[in-house]
């Protein structure tokens, strides 16, 4: 039998639902730990990037006004199909990330994990940040959180994989849309991350995926109108003042760098990634007249 020539893949972006080539036409080399080269990843554009909030924005208001239910059955499903394809992300991060196979084995499953965890906040974190609230006069008055928008997420750099989960999880968990650029020198998870999200009841552009140099995409990113929100867990402290400044002319919220995005990513998440890009609406509204024998709604 003759031996079989190797089939290389060919990694893409994922914007809008679809798996483009860069814009430019650009690519570059990622390497393993050891410096050997893995593949070629598209080397993203500030078109690549603009395109991105293009579709993350077309795709918001859909995304946003669906169901908390729904959006949790739509992430659980996106853990099933990561269950599925385990042993290729076991592969893709001990290459990313110079880990043993059983070291890499731990991330993904804790990676899975915390994407099924927050699977399950997406229907309950109104309960936790809203609720009525107590006021002198013949009134309800309720506080319920709304998505803040187009969120652009800078991946940490070095956990390739739980890390890149523990970042988008919680944005489109609570109804947001993502731009997301991916580390820097160990992409390809993030980018196979695109084919399951592709293939998953995930609608187009709620999340989209760029990979390249981080400070080359997240100039644009930060400064652009259209973008709600930015999450700087990439960022090194030079760059995330640059795009905290930038981030301030139309007045997006800023997550800057935490000690977490420095660590490995294994403690436990609480709600702060969720209540981050988080809007609070209150409401009110009349009960009707007092009476002498009690209200009268």
């Amino acid at each position: 039998m003759s031996e079989r020539l190797s089939v290389l893949k060919t990694y893409k972006l994922y914007v809008g639902g679809k798996f483009p080539r860069s814009e430019s036409g650009r690519v570059y080399e990622v390497t393993d730990a050891k410096g050997t080269w893995l593949a070629n990843a598209p080397l993203s554009s500030r078109k690549d990037a603009r395109d991105a909030v293009v579709a993350a924005r077309k795709a918001f208001g859909g995304w946003s006004g669906a169901t908390a239910y729904n959006r949790g059955q739509i992430l659980y499903r996106v853990a099933e199909m990561l269950e599925g394809r385990r042993d290729q992300y076991v592969a893709e991060v001990a290459g990313a990330e110079g880990l043993s196979k059983p070291k890499a084995a731990a991330q993904v499953d804790a990676a899975i994990d915390r994407w099924v965890w927050y699977a399950g906040w997406t229907d309950k974190i109104a309960q936790v940040v809203g609720g009525g609230n107590p006021v002198a006069g013949p009134f309800f008055n309720l506080s319920t959180p709304e998505p803040t928008g187009v969120v652009a997420v800078l991946a940490p750099q070095r956990s390739s994989f739980l890390g890149l989960v523990s970042v988008i999880a919680p944005v489109i968990a609570t109804g947001n849309t993502a731009v997301v650029v991916a580390s820097e020198k160990s992409p390809l998870p993030a980018l196979s991350l695109g084919e399951v999200l592709a293939t998953s009841d995930l609608p187009g552009g709620v999340v989209n995926i760029l990979s390249g140099r981080t400070a080359e995409i997240a100039a644009p990113l930060a400064a652009h109108q259209d973008v709600n929100a930015i999450d700087l867990a990439g960022a090194d402290e030079t760059l995330a003042k640059e795009l905290e400044i930038a981030a301030a002319d139309n007045l997006k919220r800023v997550l800057r760098p935490q000690p977490v995005d420095n660590a490995d990513w294994s403690a436990t998440p609480g709600t702060d990634r969720m209540t981050a890009f988080l809007e609070t609406k209150t409401v009110w509204h009349p009960t009707g007249a007092l009476g002498a024998s009690g209200s009268s709604y």
